[in-house]
């Protein structure tokens, strides 16, 4: 019963605190009022003033992460619906995809070896350029922490949302498929959800190139252990 309790009590207090940072958003579209930055300061600030462990919120609200997992097969509309730009576009595509993949791998581990981390820690940072449910499950299946990689993967989307948005404005670069696809790799769900409503071509591309990217990085995930462990 208590643990029955615990469950509908943090996962109301979740949702109910998404939902209703989610309207403040809409109504006042400011960046630091993103729901990604509202809700874990709420929920944080809760568990700290109640002095409750993070373990116990994870045990009673962790069905939520878990629902990433069926989430990931909703990714197949957006292959479905650009089939055609797939195909038109399929070489410039992949080209980023592997670029981009390959610089933010690379970057995160030059960047974690200079400020000294290392181990599961420096593993949880590898993936934080690819959507969540990819990226858990990347970081899960080459050592890292995939909690911890989840918070690595909303750092990077803010960031990555903010520059893409200015990128876009300045129109660089030129063409709104590369903006697009700069956007879905570099900046995954997030960076796609703050360009859509006014840029939907570069919207589309960006959820495009998120999901080929994530689906990419889960694939040669085996790779990288190797690399990793040789």
């Amino acid at each position: 019963m208590i643990d029955a309790t615990a469950t509908a009590l943090w996962s109301a207090l979740t949702l109910a605190s998404f939902s209703a940072t989610r309207l403040l958003h809409r109504r006042w579209p400011r960046w630091w009022l993103m729901p990604l930055i509202t809700t874990p300061l709420i929920i944080a600030s809760i568990l700290l003033a109640f002095h409750v462990p993070y373990p116990a919120y994870r045990a009673g609200a962790g069905w939520l992460l878990w629902m990433l997992g069926p989430a990931v097969t909703a990714f197949a509309v957006p292959i479905y619906d650009q089939r055609a730009m797939i195909r038109r576009y399929w070489r410039p595509l992949l080209a980023g995809m592997v670029a981009g993949s390959a610089t933010s791998f690379l970057s995160g581990w030059v960047l974690a070896g200079v400020l000294g981390i290392d181990g599961p820690l420096r593993l949880s940072l590898l993936p934080r350029s690819v959507s969540t449910p990819f990226a858990m499950a990347i970081s899960a299946e080459i050592g890292g922490m995939p909690d911890l990689t989840a918070v690595f993967v909303i750092a990077t989307g803010i960031l990555g949302a903010l520059l893409g948005e200015a990128a876009v404005m300045r129109g660089a670069p030129s063409s709104p498929t590369a903006q697009g696809a700069m956007i879905g790799v570099a900046a995954h769900a997030i960076g796609t959800a703050q360009v859509q409503p006014r840029h939907p071509h570069v919207g589309a591309v960006a959820g495009l190139a998120m999901v080929l990217t994530g689906l990419l990085n889960l694939a040669l995930a085996p790779l990288v252990l190797w690399f990793l462990h040789r």
